[in-house]
């Protein structure tokens, strides 16, 4: 049996771990004692552990990373380890992907695998000069410029034919009383200054039918504007984050996601056109300048930046799910290619009966 295999193992199976939320968490460390670690993958190793009856030392990989071909055909990061012998077991969220398999062994997918886009939500600010937003600056310009000349118009013809007054009045047809008159009756608020000669009534007659056209337009714009939530996210799907050029996006370099754009835009068998313009973004610079060594480092040049980081969907949607901020929002491809897998040494012996728990689950 192979619970007996392992619990007459002379040496505690070496487990190798990368830090990836949810998968494998570091929980809070008390004062004096190793620090523990949780998580969805951690319960996967813990159940098969209390159910196969084998215990574990784990380890984090020394370089932080999932693993990756070298120029001179060696493996980095957690795959590495188990190529070189030195751990038994590698869990997080280690994706199982063809170059992969070659070196190591793959327990069945245990979760499926999807590539997700983590975005900054737009921020809500407060305009002070929002009652503005319904008219163009230069049509404003034109009604102040109108307001003024009406005003003069009206000044000229008072002037010419000065208005009768009643026996004691001392209202003066002045410019500034005709501008005033004028600015009032535009914001339907009347005015001081009875003008009563037909030609100033026939010009004011057409102002108030002006006035009448614009405050109504500008009540209408200015009830959909306050109406209508303008917070639209732009980029709902990885066709549109890979259509745009206003938000740079990248991943983690040498990553599976960094091999999985790379295949998926320049491979003549599987090419795709959304992933060759994804590649040709994430690839400038030869990945330096839009791409990050780590994820943690990606999330937090989302929410400090204009960028977008593209990562596993799994984790992203927790990331911005636990945000205390909530300042982020996800989206990902539905068409699940790939899964999560545990990975053991090549040849292992172990991987049928992990592979059989580790899709059954713990008890």
């Amino acid at each position: 049996m192979f619970s007996e295999m392992v619990v007459n193992y002379s040496n505690m199976v070496e487990v190798f771990i990368l830090v990836e939320e949810p998968f494998v968490m570091v929980s809070e460390n008390v004062l004096g004692k190793p620090k523990k670690y949780q998580g969805f993958s951690i319960d996967v190793l813990e159940a098969l552990a209390t159910y196969l009856g084998f215990k574990y030392e784990i380890y984090v990989a020394p370089d932080h990373k999932y693993g990756s071909p070298q120029d001179d055909g060696s493996w980095n990061g957690l795959i590495g380890e188990l190529v070189f012998k030195r751990a038994d077991i590698g869990i997080s969220a280690l994706t199982i992907t063809p170059d992969r398999e070659n070196v190591v062994d793959f327990t069945t997918r245990y979760m499926d695998y999807s590539v997700g886009v983590l975005l900054r939500k737009a921020e809500k600010t407060v305009d002070m000069f929002a009652c503005l937003a319904p008219f163009d600056l230069s049509l404003w310009a034109c009604i102040a410029g109108t307001v003024l000349l009406v005003g003069l118009l009206v000044y000229l013809l008072n002037w010419l034919n000065p208005p009768r007054l009643q026996m004691g009045s001392m209202t003066s047809t002045t410019l500034y009383n005709s501008m005033w008159f004028v600015y009032g009756s535009f914001v339907q608020q009347g005015g001081e200054v009875p003008y009563t000669t037909l030609a100033t009534r026939l010009m004011m007659g057409a102002w108030w039918l002006f006035a009448l056209i614009v405050i109504s337009s500008y009540t209408a714009n200015l009830a959909a504007f306050l109406t209508i939530t303008r917070i639209e996210n732009s980029i709902q799907s990885l066709q549109d984050l890979s259509r745009q050029t206003d938000i740079p996006y990248g991943t983690v370099l040498d990553s599976a996601v960094y091999e999985h754009v790379r295949v998926k835009g320049m491979n003549p068998f599987e090419r795709d056109s959304m992933y060759s313009q994804m590649w040709r973004m994430i690839n400038r610079s030869n990945g330096s300048e839009n791409n990050v060594m780590e994820s943690t480092a990606g999330i937090q040049k989302v929410k400090y930046g204009n960028y977008a980081f593209v990562w596993d969907a799994a984790v992203l949607e927790y990331v911005a799910i636990n945000d205390a901020d909530c300042s982020f929002y996800t989206v990902g491809n539905t068409v699940a290619d790939r899964g999560y897998g545990i990975a053991l040494q090549h040849g292992s012996p172990y991987r049928d009966v992990f592979s059989q728990r580790s899709t059954q689950g713990g008890d």
